[in-house]
């Protein structure tokens, strides 16, 4: 084992990567639109002694990479030169980097620029450190193909530490993204109505410090304050149960009562007040149907009512207004092309031809001063979605793309990572002339933030950069970039192997898909979860379930083979190692349930009285077993999250079957496993 690794230690330092330097493996991520290595400086990492800017300027936070490194006016004894040149021929947040023979020089196009040569640069330095090897002789021009690159940071039905958020700037910082739009629901302590905000809410006190320390960082948060469905973080509540459209569904506002805004624009307020460096106010709109207490106008008619309302308040304090496209697409008949890429062109022309008089008669009240939001997860380049895109372009109202990087996937984001349609989208968005692109992040049924990371590098990758790297040179170069440059090459890849298995694990227990419905069925253990043997009937069970107890036994296989890897990799890894402690435990939670599958098997089989009782031991320790490993998942977990809920928290109606939305502690994630014990205990027969 250890001559196997010792060998792969010296091919990876021989392997080229993009671009070559024999003396070393340099990557860099987002990839650089311009980047030449010419060989090796003489400066070491450890060299970097002293920083000079020629118009005194200070280094910006989050410099930290730098060490001991201290100021100087001698220009000829710095080993590091950085300046600001706004006349610089680059884009917005350009900046080129020259690394000589004795001297590191960052010419930046602007602040934004410095930030990210100087992420560059702690990215090169970090590779060179950790292969003991000096900083490449390299020059990198270098500049975003996108301006606005933000991230979902959806906490609806849970929130993180405050020290997390904090790192996440840091780590979004060097992977040069550039903005937030923060969910927060329930999680501001609100001063105007203070009843909506739940008791483990951040204070606006709390959100404007982390705003301000990722402004200095060159991230601008802006928030996303649901209306005008998706409001039962404030419709669940006893005093604004008057505010419903439907009287019993705490889903909706009613549009046409005028304290619907009143409430609406005091959270919007105080949320303006917590993350006052956005440019923005996204105000939700999807998903929702209204009839204003039955008052007889449409849908549509009321949407806009209320959009406009909320557009012109957002534009009196100085934000753009954002707002999810959805509804009024599908209230004209002009919603499913865009999710339809085997639709032939032809086809979605002649919808639109039909249908498009149903949108065009609206038009005029369509608020001008806001952006259109159009999301699209999984099907970006069907050509109903993009023709959806430019006819909003062509009325001269503004359009951007929202893809997702986690939408409705159990314990870790799949597809890998939905690394194709993020790339999709990020191209369209970017031939089109689009300003950004937003990537969505789901907290609906909760997957820790840690592996959301992937899908957010490959994200920041292909916004600055486009497919300059396939999709193979970018899991390498995440591999490295996050963990270490010996994990780089592809015998370390385990997250898409890992993703399989989870797939299966969400209804390997269930009859059919049904694993966010257990919670509000009756009598969930008969109606939603397999039956278990009869032991009057030995070995019939296993007959019935044959392809099912198959596809468990190739999930032990395969989290047993993913366990080692990430176990080799917990050796290896430099840097990161909590999300491969995450990973872990994502791991053992699916290479766990299977094992229930396996021992029922062997019950079913048992015949003779002792034979019961040693299947009946098993099972015993089987359950002492899950109780153990559910006791290391929470662990870990909550090192860096708020796992439950707190006590006085009103759970809403659960319009969506949010599994993370089910229960007060962390047990909505074990509840289909939890079940099955309790029915094991009560049908098996001893």
């Amino acid at each position: 084992m250890k001559k196997r690794y010792f060998i792969l230690l010296i091919s990876i330092l021989l392997v080229s990567c993009k671009p070559n330097n024999s003396e070393g493996v340099f990557k860099i991520l987002p990839q650089p639109q311009e980047w030449k290595i010419k060989g090796k400086s003489d400066l070491k990492k450890s060299d970097i002694a002293f920083h000079h800017s020629p118009t005194s300027k200070t280094l910006p936070p989050g410099s930290d990479f730098l060490g001991q490194a201290k100021a100087t006016n001698i220009i000829e004894q710095a080993q590091l030169v950085y300046s600001i040149n706004p006349e610089l021929d680059l884009k917005s947040e350009g900046y080129i980097l020259d690394i000589n023979v004795d001297q590191v020089q960052i010419n930046a196009k602007d602040q934004a620029g410095l930030i990210y040569g100087l992420a560059t640069l702690e990215q090169l330095m970090e590779d060179a450190g950790e292969q003991g090897v000096n900083l490449p002789l390299c020059h990198i021009k270098d500049y975003p193909l996108l301006s606005y690159r933000a991230i979902h940071l959806d906490i609806k039905h849970h929130r993180e530490t405050l020290d997390y958020y904090y790192s996440l700037i840091d780590k979004l910082k060097k992977y040069k993204i550039n903005a937030i739009i923060a969910e927060v629901e329930d999680k501001i302590k609100y001063k105007r109505q203070p009843v909506v905000g739940s008791s483990d809410a951040l204070t606006i006190e709390q959100w404007q410090k982390l705003s301000e320390y990722a402004r200095k960082r060159n991230i601008s948060i802006s928030p996303l304050v649901q209306g005008l469905g998706h409001a039962s973080f404030v419709l669940k509540h006893e005093q604004y149960k008057s505010l419903r459209d439907n009287p019993q569904s705490d889903w909706a506002f009613d549009p046409l009562n005028p304290e619907t805004y009143r409430v609406q624009y005091d959270l919007y307020l105080d949320a303006l007040e917590a993350l006052p460096h956005g440019k923005y106010l996204h105000v939700g709109g999807d998903e929702v149907k209204t009839t204003g207490r039955n008052s007889g106008k449409t849908s549509l008619e009321l949407q806009l009512i209320w959009l406009n309302k909320v557009c012109q308040f957002a534009e009196k304090q100085g934000r753009i207004p954002i707002f999810w496209d959805d509804m009024p697409l599908k209230q004209t008949g002009l919603y499913s092309p865009m999710f339809r890429p085997e639709m032939p062109k032809v086809k979605v022309d002649s919808i639109w031809n039909v249908n498009q008089k149903n949108l065009e008669e609206f038009l005029p009240q369509f608020p001008k001063n806001c952006i259109y939001m159009r999301w699209n997860y999984h099907t970006p380049e069907a050509y109903g979605n993009t023709k959806t895109m430019q006819w909003f372009r062509d009325q001269g109202l503004k359009v951007m793309g929202a893809t997702a990087g986690q939408t409705r996937w159990v314990l870790m984001p799949q597809r890998e990572s939905n690394m194709k349609n993020i790339r999709s989208f990020a191209l369209s968005s970017i031939e089109t002339g689009l300003n950004g692109l937003l990537l969505t992040l789901w907290d609906d049924d909760s997957p820790h933030f840690e592996l959301y990371h992937r899908g957010i590098i490959a994200f920041a990758n292909d916004t600055w950069s486009g497919d300059q790297l396939s999709k193979s040179e970018l899991k390498s170069a995440f591999r490295q970039r996050e963990y270490s440059f010996t994990l780089a090459d592809k015998d370390f890849a385990f997250i898409d192997s890992l993703e399989e298995s989870v797939s299966q694990w969400k209804n390997i227990l269930l009859q059919g898909n049904k694993r966010n419905y257990l919670k509000e069925m009756e009598n969930p253990e008969e109606n939603g979860l397999i039956e278990l043997p009869d032991g009057r009937n030995s070995g019939q069970w296993t007959i019935k379930n044959k392809e099912r107890l198959s596809i468990a036994e190739k999930m032990i296989e395969n989290t047993t083979k993913v366990g080692q890897k990430i176990e080799q990799m917990q050796k290896l890894a430099k840097r990161n190692s909590y999300a491969l402690e995450v990973y872990q435990r994502v791991n053992e939670i699916v290479g766990f349930t299977p094992k229930i599958l396996l021992a029922l098997k062997r019950f079913d089989y048992a015949t003779k009285g002792e034979e019961k009782l040693i299947e009946k031991a098993k099972i015993i320790q089987l359950k002492l077993d899950f109780y153990n490993l559910r006791d290391k998942v929470e662990k870990t977990y909550s090192k860096t999250r708020v796992i439950n809920k707190p006590n006085d928290y009103i759970l809403d109606q659960d319009h969506h079957h949010h599994l993370a939305n089910q229960l007060h502690t962390f047990d909505w994630q074990f509840y289909a496993e939890l079940l099955m014990f309790d029915k094991m205990d009560k049908q098996l027969k001893w």
